[in-house]
C-alpha cells in the first residue's frame, strides 16, 4: 500500500467520532505526521475529540538465539521521543515478542526481553511519554492454554521485576497482554469464553501490581467479536471477584480494523460506511470494559485474525 493510501486508509479512523469510547490512539511514526484531506493534523483530530495519540517506537524484532527474538530501537530512543512529544504524542508503546513451546520462552530470552521492555519505559517516562509496556507472548504453536498461562506468568514477572530495578514509576505506565488462549495449533477442545476470562485473570491477579493502573489486551488472533466477547466475560469475571484495581481494557489492531479495512479496500468511496464501523467497533469493546456488551456485534467477518507473522523471521511479512 503507498504512503498516500495508508494515509487515505487512516483518515477512516481518525476522523471517526471515537471520543466516547476510545481516550487513546497508538500511531505510527509515519502517521504521527500526516492530515486529513482538509489539513488537519490526525493529531488535531483526536486531541479535539478528547482522544491522546500515541506513538509505536520499537524498530521490530531480531534474532537473540536461533528461535528467540529480541527488540531493536533502544539506540536513538531518548532522542526521538522528544522529537514524537513535540509532534504530539504523549504515550508510547514497544513490542517485545516470545515464543511458547514445552521449552519456550527461555529464560535468558525473558529476561532480555524484559530488561528492553523497562529501560525503554524508564526512557519514555523520562521524555514525559506514558510508556504501554509490551511482552506478546504469542499463539503460535500447539500448546494448551494450561501451558499458555505458565508462560505469560513467567513473562510478565520478569518485566514487572526489570520495570522495578530500572526505577519505572509503575503508576504512569500500561501493560499490554495476551488474553490466556490456547496455541491456534493446539487439537484439545476450545475452552468457554469464562475459562478464558477466569484464567486471564488470575494470570493477571498473581503477576500485575495493584499500582499499575491498567491492563490492555491485544485481539490476539481472535475474531472481531471473539475479542470482545472474551474483554467482556474478563471484566464480568473481575466484578464477581469484586476487584478494585487496574482497569481491564483493549488495545486492538486487527480487531478495530478488519472490517474497516475490509469495507474500504473493496470500494473507497465508501468512507462514510467505513467511520461508522470504526465507530461500532470502538464503542462495542467500550461496553466490553464494563461488562456491559450486549450483541449483536458489527462485524462483518467471522474469520480468526491471527496473523502468522508476528513473530521474526528472516521474510519481511506482507504489506
Amino acid at each position: 500500500m503507498s504512503q498516500e493510501n495508508r494515509r487515505r486508509y487512516r483518515e477512516n479512523f481518525y476522523t471517526a467520532p471515537l471520543g466516547h469510547s476510545i481516550s487513546g490512539v497508538i500511531l505510527f511514526k509515519e502517521a504521527l505526521g500526516q492530515a486529513a484531506s482538509n489539513g488537519t493534523s490526525f493529531v488535531q483530530y483526536l486531541n479535539k475529540q478528547g482522544v491522546l495519540a500515541g506513538v509505536k517506537v520499537d524498530e521490530g524484532l531480531t534474532a537473540f538465539n536461533s528461535e528467540e527474538t529480541v527488540t531493536n530501537g533502544l539506540e536513538h530512543l531518548e532522542a526521538n521521543c522528544h522529537t514524537y512529544y513535540r509532534q504530539g504524542a504523549r504515550f508510547t508503546k514497544w513490542r517485545a515478542a516470545l515464543k511458547v513451546s514445552d521449552s519456550l520462552p527461555s529464560t535468558a530470552a525473558a529476561e532480555a526481553n524484559a530488561l528492553q521492555l523497562a529501560q525503554y519505559a524508564a526512557i519514555s517516562q523520562a521524555c514525559n511519554l506514558v510508556p504501554i509496556v509490551e511482552p506478546e507472548v504469542l499463539i503460535d504453536g500447539d500448546h494448551t492454554m494450561a501451558r499458555f498461562a505458565e508462560a505469560s506468568e513467567q513473562v510478565i514477572a520478569c518485566c514487572v521485576k526489570c520495570l522495578k530495578q530500572q526505577g519505572v514509576c509503575l503508576e504512569a505506565c500500561l501493560l499490554k497482554l495476551q488474553m490466556i488462549i490456547p496455541g491456534v495449533a493446539c487439537t484439545a477442545p476450545q475452552p468457554t469464553t469464562q475459562q478464558i476470562a477466569k484464567q486471564t485473570f488470575e494470570v493477571m491477579q498473581r503477576t500485575v501490581p495493584a499500582q499499575i493502573p491498567g491492563v490492555v489486551f491485544l485481539s490476539g488472533g481472535q475474531t472481531e467479536e471473539e475479542a470482545t466477547v472474551n474483554l467482556n466475560a474478563i471484566n464480568l469475571y473481575a466484578q464477581e471477584q469484586q476487584h478494585k484495581g487496574w482497569s481491564l481494557s483493549f488495545s486492538f489492531g486487527r480487531g478495530l480494523q478488519a472490517s474497516v479495512m475490509s469495507i474500504w479496500t473493496k470500494d473507497q468511496s465508501k468512507t462514510a460506511e467505513a467511520r461508522a464501523m470504526a465507530a461500532a467497533l470502538a464503542a462495542v469493546n467500550a461496553k466490553a470494559c464494563q461488562g456491559l456488551y450486549q450483541p449483536p456485534h458489527p462485524s462483518v467477518l467471522k474469520e480468526s485474525l491471527h496473523e502468522s507473522f508476528r513473530g521474526w523471521s528472516a521474510a519481511k511479512p506482507p504489506v
